[in-house]
């Protein structure tokens, strides 16, 4: 079984929770396990929000007006790829351009990054060669419910 999708979404707050909606959707049709459905649309709702809220100045002066979402179901991992048009991630101290940075403890934003770390199999986050813009995918192994309609074989 494989299933994949790809939207295009403005970068204002009611999109986030759309792809999310449409993610819990898809893999609640498909007959996901709840848990790793609710893992991953955390995930992707954490990454969406870092398109809205940072992608948009695209390096050339104008403003990236909409990021993009692609969601693959292929056998028995699921894959996500959140990209935006904006400066992509800054180079830490000393370090490459486009390696995040871990938030402050005790800072009031930040940590979405680190949380799609910790709720995903695979992360990479970085930026597409020769284009403005971050790009930020991750994975993860499926769990199916028991009798679940589209399960891989």
């Amino acid at each position: 079984m494989s299933i994949w999708w790809s939207l295009h979404l403005r970068r204002e707050a009611a999109s986030v929770p759309l792809a999310r909606r449409l993610l819990i959707g898809t893999m609640e049709t498909a007959g996901v396990d709840p848990d790793i459905s609710f893992d991953l649309s955390v995930a992707l709702s954490e990454a969406c929000a870092n398109a809205v809220e940072h992608g948009g100045d695209d390096g050339s002066g104008g403003t990236g007006e909409a990021y993009r979402v692609t969601a693959y179901l292929d056998g028995e991992r699921c894959r996500i790829e959140v990209a935006d048009t904006g400066p992509g991630f800054p180079a830490a101290p000393g370090g490459p351009q486009g390696v995040a940075r871990p938030a402050h403890p005790e800072a009031e934003s930040g940590r979405g990054l680190c949380l799609i770390r910790e709720l995903a199999d695979h992360v990479h986050i970085g930026g597409t060669p020769g284009c403005a813009g971050a790009v930020v995918s991750f994975d993860k192994i499926l769990k199916w419910r028991e009798n679940a309609p589209l399960v891989a074989v």
